[in-house]
This record gives C-alpha cells, structure tokens and sequence, in this order.
C-alpha cells in the first residue's frame, strides 16, 4: 500500500505575532511543532504499513523551518518526505492551501491512500483534507476513529458523526482524516532520528507545479481574506486573601457574586 501522510507545522504556543498588513501569522522564526492531529494520521500509516506492507510518504506546505516536523515524521518511521515551500503560497486560504497540497501531491505520484489530520490547531477549521481530495477527484470521508478492515480494493472506517457512527468502505484511491482517538501516536525514535537526519528532503515551489498560474496560489488565489486576527487575551490577574476560614469563605462569597456567577 502507498500511502501519503499531509503533515503541517503549527505555532507551540499563543503567543505568535500577526502580519498587520497580511492578517496573516509570522511562522518564520516561531516556536513550532507538528501539528498534534497530524500524528494521529501519521500513526494511523505506521499501523497499516506494519500490518499490510507498503511505503509511507508525507508532505508538507510551510516556510523551509518547516522540515523539522518532515525529520520528525522520519524518525517515527516514514520513509519518504517533500516540503511545498514558496513565498507565492503564502498567506494561503483553506481553499488555495488544499489546491497547493493538491497539485504537490500530483507532483510526487500515485497514492492508494491518503491520510490528514482531522483539523490544524492554527486554523481549526477541518476544510483542507476534503478539499484536497476534491481537487484531485477521489472519495473522502472524515471524522475516522476506527480502521474496520482493509482489502486490496478499498479500505473500511468507522466515522464519529454528531448523531451516529457510521461504517463505510472506501475504494482507493481515497482520503481520510482521522480524528485523535484513532490511535496513540508513538514517540519518536532516537535511533531512526540519528539514521535520518541527514535524509534529502526534496523542496518543491511554484516552477515544480503542473498549474504554474500565480494567480491561483497564496493570497492570490485566496476568495477569502482575514479581516482581524489577534492572539488570545491572557488574564494573569490574581489576588491573595488570608484570613480565617470564616473570613475567606464570606470573601469568596462575595468574590462569586460581584463575577455574576451566582
């Protein structure tokens, strides 16, 4: 089985700065990791190659940074990688990101299966792997947390829909994202991070695409713009009461009622 893992770097923490321009984040340069989803996906791969056989590629669109969560995927036990990296895909939509994924993944071949985490921490909303496998004209389902059963034409899931689970088979080559509880991700491997860490790592920019049209990539191609965008407000505000426990009790009281919360 051939399978393909899309992988994303995300910002570590909340405290990222904003493009006041773009609207978009500044990721070069920030505290990153693989997005957490992106791992379920990743071992949802690991498992089926260690039970069906095959090769497990992953792919991922960012700034050149954003190889580290490709050398991630190798040490966990990938065996091929490639990063989409051109300042003409930046500031990219849901819609122009799944379109650039698209056309990286008709770039690196033909794949049985293809695997996204159900949603980024930095975008949240859960678009890009079926519009991925829109634009490369394959079925998709989502919100997997069970792999039934796997046959040579097609694979059978389990999806957590809002009112139901529902079974279904899926005829390759098909997409899925996974949601968290799927699998636990495994760590990475020392060993395998040693072995690799000096593995190619091809890069592919807007001259390596099939649609070389600029107009189609990045805030170009984007139908959506971001208006505003700001980090979350932080609230590090705290006092400090002493007094005896009739006292602290009759304070929280009040402290509860002036909040409205009674």
């Amino acid at each position: 089985m051939n399978i393909l893992v899309c992988i994303k770097q995300v910002p570590a923490s909340s405290k990222v700065e904003v493009d006041p321009v773009t609207g978009v984040l500044k990721r070069d340069g920030a505290e990153s990791k693989m997005n957490p989803y992106d791992l379920y996906a990743l071992e949802t791969a690991l498992r089926l190659k260690a039970e069906h056989g095959g090769t497990i590629s992953v792919i991922s669109m960012g700034p050149p940074q954003a190889k580290a969560v490709i050398r991630e995927a190798f040490a966990m036990g990938a065996d091929e990688g490639a990063l989409l990296s051109d300042r003409n895909f930046g500031g990219a939509d849901v819609l122009a990101t799944s379109y650039t994924i698209a056309q990286g993944i008709r770039k690196l071949g033909q794949f049985d299966l293809i695997l996204c985490g159900k949603q980024t921490t930095d975008g949240d909303t859960a678009q890009v792997g079926p519009e991925v496998s829109e634009y490369l004209d394959i079925p998709s389902v989502s919100n997997v947390i069970r792999i039934e059963k796997v046959e040579e034409d097609g694979i059978t899931v389990q999806m957590d829909l809002p009112n139901e689970l529902e079974v279904a088979k899926v005829y390759y080559p098909c997409l899925l994202s996974v949601d968290k509880d799927i699998f636990q991700p495994r760590l990475p491997s020392y060993i395998r991070k040693m072995a690799t860490k000096d593995k190619e790592i091809p890069v592919y920019t807007l001259s390596d695409m099939g649609d070389q049209d600029k107009t189609h990539y990045g805030l170009n191609g984007s139908p959506t713009q971001v208006k505003r965008i700001f980090p979350p407000a932080s609230n590090d505000h705290r006092e400090n009461w002493h007094g005896d426990a009739d006292e602290l009790t009759g304070k929280l009281y009040d402290k509860i009622r002036e909040l409205k919360f009674i």
